[in-house]
């Protein structure tokens, strides 16, 4: 298992990084074109995803109703939804493949910064040319520039105040972009905490303020394993979650944000 997962994704995902900053000289230029290529790859298996979560938005309404008619029976309900599910040709499960995919390929990165690249550039080559391909291989005396803009790559993106951590500008911009990206995909939260309280029963109101708590955990999470996390990792994140926002857009508009985009444009309205 080791060895079909160093030779179809560690070592091909090292290749294309130094491939990249060959080209480029840069490294963080080389994990922004390396995240766009994954991105693309990736986009027949999350669009499946994203239909489902917008055929899903669309049917919002219809499992209202059945909460509403089915309140005191939860497996009739669990019944009539996936019945309505079915008769609508979504698949709840299709929304997996694409996020496990995403996390391999997040943890094969992680060992691409963490075991291979050392602090600065140095320590590098003598673990790098063992994975490269022949053509990419680097000469002894070659230093990897892990500089990009105010980061070393192979830190994490966090600065220091009065002997205090606090998160660095990629780092919120990761979290910030996820949870974009996460809202896009509830549009029908507040509604469904509105059914919830008008049911007799709790495990509506649980399941709804878990949905709501996933929503700023995952955007937590990035920020403290962040704090230890190389920041060229973070770097992916962001323009990774970035073109997913862009894609949920293309594919189901504005989704769970959409209140917040009306009330921006009422705000920006009564004052102009």
């Amino acid at each position: 298992m080791s060895q079909i997962w160093h030779f179809f994704l560690f070592q091909p995902l090292v290749n294309a990084l130094i491939f990249f900053y060959k080209i480029f000289g840069n490294l963080g230029a080389a994990i922004i074109l390396l995240t766009v290529v994954l991105k693309i790859i990736l986009i027949p298996l999350t669009r499946p995803s994203l239909e489902v979560s917008r055929k899903m938005t669309a049917l919002a309404p219809e499992i209202e109703k059945l909460k509403r008619k089915h309140a005191k029976d939860k497996q009739a309900f669990a019944q009539a939804q996936m019945d309505l599910y079915r008769k609508n040709g979504i698949n709840p499960a299709a929304g997996c493949l694409p996020q496990i995919i995403q996390l391999v390929i997040l943890i094969a990165l992680y060992q691409v910064f963490i075991q291979v690249l050392g602090d600065n550039g140095e320590k590098v080559i003598s673990g790098l040319n063992e994975v490269l391909y022949s053509p990419l291989r680097l000469s002894p005396e070659t230093k990897i520039n892990l500089d990009f803009l105010y980061l070393n790559l192979s830190r994490p993106d966090v600065f220091q105040f009065q002997g205090i951590s606090f998160p660095g500008l990629f780092l919120l911009l990761a979290a910030l972009t996820q949870f974009l990206s996460s809202k896009m995909m509830q549009p029908a939260l507040e509604t469904e905490k509105e059914v919830a309280q008008a049911t007799k029963e709790k495990t509506d109101d649980m399941a709804a303020a878990m949905q709501g708590q996933m929503l700023y955990l995952f955007p937590l999470m990035t920020i403290l394993f962040g704090f230890t996390f190389p920041s060229g990792l973070i770097l992916y994140w962001f323009i990774f979650s970035s073109l997913q926002l862009i894609q949920q857009y293309l594919t189901s508009g504005w989704g769970g944000l959409t209140p917040w985009i009306e009330r921006f444009k009422l705000k920006l309205n009564h004052e102009g």
